[in-house]
Formats: structure tokens, C-alpha cells, sequence
């Protein structure tokens, strides 16, 4: 129908499978794998209307915070940003989300 359901991605390096050296590139990378499921589903990141953000320390959050809310041409969803310790791959940032096409 019109809603998708997001399940969890890393913003691994697409070169080496490893978290990049910057946190802000990480982000960068999983948006952008966000962005891209989202367009072949025929949605752009102002469908999405919930995001989970589980980060490994949460001292990367105004580095996330500054690559998220560039994304977005209105409002940004609402979000949870939570300190989840490890992640796999060693990642900083696993993002879920929920999608309404509008």
C-alpha cells in the first residue's frame, strides 16, 4: 500500500565495508541507502513519519544531527535517538524508519 517499513541499515563505506574514519560520513552513507530504498519505492524522505537512530555512543549525536536534518525540505519525522552500546560492524549509527506515501 502506501507505507513502507524501513528495516535497519548501516552507513558502512561502500569501498571497505568498514564505519568510515567520521561520524558524519557515516551518517551521510546511511541516509543516502535510506534516500535511495525510499526513490524506488517512488517516496522521498519527507514520506518518512518515524525514525529509530540507535547509536553505538551517544556523543555522536550533533554529528548525526547535522547531516539528519539536511535531508529533509519540511519538518523532520519524528525520531528516537538511542544509545544502543555495539552495533554490528562496529557501526556507529543503525537507522530504521517508517515511510507514508503522501
Amino acid at each position: 500500500g502506501d507505507t513502507l517499513y524501513l528495516s535497519g541499515r548501516l552507513g558502512m563505506d561502500p569501498q571497505t565495508g568498514q564505519p568510515p574514519p567520521q561520524a558524519r560520513q557515516e551518517a551521510r552513507n546511511v541516509l543516502d541507502q535510506i534516500r535511495l530504498v525510499l526513490e524506488e519505492a517512488g517516496m522521498t524522505m519527507d514520506d518518512l513519519v518515524s525514525v529509530q537512530v540507535f547509536c553505538s555512543d551517544v556523543a555522536h549525536y550533533a554529528d548525526f544531527n547535522a547531516v539528519y536534518t539536511s535531508y529533509f525540505t519540511a519538518d523532520p519525522p519524528a525520531r528516537a535517538f538511542v544509545g544502543s552500546g555495539t552495533l554490528l560492524r562496529d557501526a556507529r549509527f543503525e537507522v530504521t524508519g517508517i515511510a507514508v506515501r503522501r
